[in-house]
Formats: C-alpha cells, structure tokens, sequence
C-alpha cells in the first residue's frame, strides 16, 4: 500500500533518527493491521518514521525507529536482545547514494512496497523521493520486517532489518512487559 502522508517532514536527516524498543503505540499517519499466521502485526508510519508493534503469543514486541525528542538511544548498528521466550536481533545501515543512483533506488523500493500486500509506504509532501516504507513477512516461524527512510536532501537510504523469534527450548508462557 502506497500512501501520501499528510505532514511536513519531522526527521529531516538520517542522523536524527533513534531506535526504542518497548514504547507505547504513537499516534500514525498511516496503518497497516495484518494477520501471518498466529502473529498479529501492525505496521505504522509515523509523521517521523516508523513503528512496528507485533503480538503473537507470549511475545509483545514495539519497535520505534523515529525521530524522538529526547531520546538518548541513537540509532544502532545492530541489537540483539533476549526476551523471556524470545529473541529480537535489529540492524540498521546508512547508504550515501549520487543524486541519479538514489532516484532509482527509491523508485524501486517504492514499486516492490507499494504493490506488496505485506507492505506500507508512505512518501512526504515536497520530494517524490522523500518516503518511509516497510515490508513484513513470516519466514521459518519467525517474523521478519525490513524498512527504508529515505533522504533526498542528504542523498542518504537508512535500510533497517529486524527478526523476532520464540527461542529455541524456551519454555512457553510469560510477557516481558518492557516490550510494549
């Protein structure tokens, strides 16, 4: 699903973006509510980047990757954290694109989520090229997201991938309740 976001540009360089994991839903720009199997995933594009808030057994989990006044937590790398039950494993990366390159990359992200029934994309008033979009899908009784926040003005792709999963031998049962 490919959407218009009706807001002005709140994260407008890939350096203020920050990661949280755990934090209560945020107001959205857009939604997209989905069932992967016994997961219940909501993907949420916020007027500063993204939200994923996944729900599937024992497991809550609340990925934010956004624009966060205050918040002390800089976008990492890589984070892999075990939960009780489950494991999450995040990792993010920061691609400088020439002005030619980084039209066509976004164009194809765009086409790839827009079309996809597990994807969400939205694009900010002023630049074609200025969007957020992410992709969910379960694969191996994981769930897995990739999203894309996109900079034209800085010529800079932010490409993030999460992977959430029940451990391997964990007994079944009990909510971390610092996830959501």
């Amino acid at each position: 699903m490919l959407t218009t976001l009706q807001t002005t540009y709140t994260d407008t360089r890939a350096a203020d973006l920050a990661w949280a994991l755990g934090r209560d839903r945020l107001p959205a720009l857009a939604v997209l509510n989905l069932e992967l199997a016994s997961a219940k995933v909501e993907l949420r594009l916020l007027g500063a980047s993204h939200q994923v808030l996944l729900e599937e057994g024992a497991v809550l989990c609340s990925e934010t990757v956004a624009c966060m006044p205050g918040s002390r937590t800089p976008l990492p790398l890589g984070v892999a954290k075990r939960m009780t039950g489950w494991e999450y494993e995040f990792a993010a990366r920061v691609e400088t694109l020439s002005q030619g390159s980084f039209a066509g990359r976004a164009q194809e992200l765009l086409a790839l989520v827009a079309d996809h029934p597990n994807g969400l994309a939205g694009t900010f008033p002023g630049s074609p090229h200025a969007f957020t979009a992410m992709l969910v899908q379960r694969h191996e009784g994981q769930v897995r997201w990739r999203t894309w926040h996109a900079y034209p003005q800085e010529g800079q792709l932010v490409a993030t991938r999460t992977r959430v999963g029940v451990r391997a031998g964990a007994p079944a049962g009990g909510r971390e309740p610092a996830t959501r």
